[in-house]
């Protein structure tokens, strides 16, 4: 066979796969036995073997597995991939409704009814009628490229109709039934239990080998069309119907529903329906259908308005409350938590849940033995809802707070209803201090989680806060510690070094001053500019600074006036961490931002958007977080989406970042 007769052949046995592969992960039915899919296959794999320049990298040969990865690449998204905001009720969906009829001037609003999945949201890009790439939604500015691993899944399509460029978003997810069969296969092999479908969908997307999603069976659901208007469509039901032409798997559950009595009947349909279907849901979506509405609707800092979510109503379930046990924060902070009999609750098994204070539990009339109520508060955090006291026995017994830490012995003290240990040398104090400190919004050191720094506290590599940075000192015994290598040991010994260089606010919030959150560091580093400065502030000093209170004033001034603390500020200065602030407060009336609303969207390179945000602020430019018609510049990085569309439709100046820092140069910023 010459190369002319292969490459023939190779495209015929190409479309019948495809075909063959949609008809069974799409439609559900097959035309064809397996025995003959195999066989064609394995024609379509010989022939490439034979003439490797026919083997596309979207073949069907190139589906399943392939070399083990050793990182994920990251990628800027093209639009912002946001978050939806939520409802949880009728009541809140009507006023959802009439916000929406209103910005529309509209007495009824046609939507969209689409099924919530519960699994890892994805991009999919295509251009020339072949799959590109695939990115997990990430931050929603920047994602991981999950290519080789989302082939694996056979209902996406490799080659379409369409020719021009688009984007699809949708959810891969794993079926309850291939979850069932997962945990079976790996309860037989002695390996923990996957808790929930997500879990597994998300550990298997995320892992370096793409043969392991292969064998899991993942799925995937593509609800929404990112450039559907560049493609004609103004419509989004319409939009989806033409996914399903170009041989996308979309979800069939979804409605055309015309106003709002049609939404609150398909949420009442589907909460009744919810467990019979062969995935997880946690809520509806519910859209506006014209997509030209989108622009009229706009978008907050961080949700569109033409979109909501309806999350379902905690399922409650029951469960025996087997003791109560209490930990200590870093500020000293005594939190009882119920131990509980492990129970299934929304997707995953539950052990534990935060009992908040003594006098929850004296409300609740909670005793331990207590046969309880258990949910889950919008779907994520465990809550007891209180004891069912008709199944008490006589076998319950009453809790109380102990007198004393459990941890260090000290004497617990109350204070306006809550229990604190006040022995500044309580070790669980001191790891509550470190995970903090190590935080992603304070020092942000990548890889120092609660486990790693109980851990390293408890083989005596840490102490306090200053020890982090001799961490370096213990590399030889981390690596002798389960789940560390040289990689993984270097990867944290650069964030560490980074964190060093992070400007004094995040260092003022890190310390974990009682009183200081984020905003409050900022105030103050743009206020003293550096750490010594703070070092030396008098208590009326601080109170005469606005959003500073009394009660912060004080615990500012006690924190840099107690000798241990100030000790801990010079291991840290000894260390080179840096100490000062290095934004701007200076207002510059001849900035070409002076004044100026200004917006910033997509990723920036030079400068976080926090850190931009601090420079134009600095030299009296607002920053906000929405585009309207109040704003006078966008600045607009790669992945720059709905705002720059929006500031475009209202002929709103835009730049790139580039042109920004050109303009702050002539200032001097």
């Amino acid at each position: 066979m010459d190369v002319r007769d292969a490459a023939k052949r190779v495209e015929e046995l190409t479309a019948l796969l495809e075909k063959y592969n949609y008809e069974y992960y799409v439609l559900n039915q097959s035309s064809v036995s397996d025995a003959e899919f195999d066989r064609l296959m394995q024609e379509l794999k010989m022939l490439e073997d034979a003439f490797p320049a026919l083997r596309s990298k979207n073949s069907p040969t190139q589906r399943v597995g392939g070399e083990v990865q050793s990182e994920f690449k990251k990628i800027p998204h093209k639009r912002l991939m946001l978050s939806l905001g939520n409802v949880f009720n009728e009541d809140e969906m009507r006023n959802w409704d009439k916000t929406v009829r209103k910005s529309l001037h509209k007495d009824v609003v046609d939507y969209v009814g689409e099924v919530k999945i519960d699994g890892l949201g994805m991009s999919l890009i295509y251009d020339k009628g072949e799959f590109q790439y695939a990115v997990t939604r990430g931050d929603g500015v920047m994602g991981e490229d999950v290519t080789l691993n989302v082939k694996t899944i056979r209902s996406i399509p490799m080659h379409v109709k369409e020719k021009r460029p688009f984007e699809v978003r949708g959810e891969v997810f794993m079926p309850k039934s291939s979850l069932e069969s997962l945990n079976l296969q790996r309860e037989m092999l002695g390996e923990p239990l996957f808790a929930n479908a997500r879990n597994a969908a998300a550990g298997s997307i995320r892992n370096l080998d793409p043969q392991v999603a292969a064998d899991r069976k993942l799925e995937g659901f593509w609800y929404y069309l990112v450039n559907a208007r560049e493609l004609g469509f103004h419509v989004h039901s319409e939009a989806l119907d033409f996914l399903d032409e170009q041989g996308f798997k979309t979800n069939h559950e979804r409605r055309k529903l015309h106003g709002v009595e049609e939404v609150i009947a398909y949420m009442e349909e589907y909460q009744q329906k919810r467990p019979s279907l062969d995935y997880d849901i946690d809520g509806l979506v519910i859209k506006v259908d014209n997509l030209d509405d989108y622009d009229y609707l706009g978008y907050t800092a961080k949700e569109p308005k033409w979109a909501i979510a309806y999350k379902f109503p905690p399922e409650e379930v029951t469960t025996k409350l087997l003791d109560i046990f209490i930990t200590i924060g870093r500020t000293g902070r005594v939190t009882p938590n119920a131990v509980l009999e492990p129970v299934r609750v929304a997707g995953s098994m539950v052990q534990r849940a935060t009992l908040n204070n003594e006098d929850f539990i004296k409300d609740k009339e909670l005793m331990i033995g207590d046969i309880i109520g258990l949910h889950k508060a919008a779907d994520v955090i465990p809550e007891v809802t209180g004891p069912i006291k008709e199944r008490r026995d006589g076998t319950q017994i009453p809790w109380q707070m102990p007198l004393n830490c459990p941890i260090c012995g000290h004497q617990l003290t109350r204070v306006k209803g809550l229990h604190y240990c006040l022995n500044p040398e309580c070790d669980s104090r001191k790891i509550e201090a470190m995970v903090h400190f190590s935080s992603r919004n304070a020092m942000d050191i990548e890889g120092m989680g609660p486990s790693v720094v109980e851990d390293f506290f408890g083989e005596g590599f840490i102490r306090d806060i200053p020890d982090i940075y001799e961490i370096k000192n213990h590399a030889k015994e981390i690596k002798d510690l389960d789940g560390w290598s040289d990689k993984s040991i270097n990867s944290l010994l650069d964030a560490i070094e980074e964190s060093k260089k992070k400007s004094l606010e995040r260092l003022l919030f890190g310390l974990g001053i009682k009183e200081v959150g984020e905003k409050m560091g900022k105030i103050l580093a743009k206020r003293y500019k550096n750490i010594d400065a703070l070092l030396d502030v008098k208590e009326e000093e601080l109170i005469e600074i606005q959003d500073v209170g009394p009660v912060a004033a004080h615990s500012i001034y006690e924190f840099f006036h107690n000798e241990k603390n100030i000790a801990e500020i010079q291991k840290l200065k000894d260390h080179g961490v840096n100490m000062v602030y290095l934004g701007t407060d200076t207002v510059d009336v001849n900035s070409y931002f002076y004044g100026k609303t200004i917006v910033l969207t997509g990723t920036l390179f030079k400068y976080t958007r926090d850190e931009m945000t601090d420079i134009l602020e600095g030299i009296g430019a607002k920053c906000a977080g929405s585009v309207s018609k109040k704003t006078d510049i966008v600045i607009a990085g790669p992945g720059a989406g709905s705002k720059l569309d929006k500031a475009q439709a209202l002929g709103i100046e835009v730049m790139d970042e580039e042109t920004a820092l050109n303009h702050l140069a002539r200032t001097g910023k």
